[in-house]
């Protein structure tokens, strides 16, 4: 028996109707998805920052 809590309550999803798995189905591809933009966003980010930083080294050092 698997269980899920949605809003508090507890749900036995063999007991679920079809329509109901899959929409849990759904649900749990897209929180991976979410969960997989959210890497790849931080990963972005994290190149941005860099790039920004290598931007301002060579303003200052040509500006001097």
């Amino acid at each position: 028996m698997a269980e899920i809590k949605i809003d508090g309550k507890s749900y036995d999803t063999e007991k679920l109707s079809q329509e109901a798995r899959n929409q849990l189905t759904n649900l749990q591809f897209v929180d991976q998805e979410i969960a997989r933009a959210r890497g790849h966003l931080a990963v972005l980010q994290t190149a941005r920052q860099t790039y920004a930083q290598g931007l301002k080294e060579q303003l200052e050092k040509h500006s001097d």
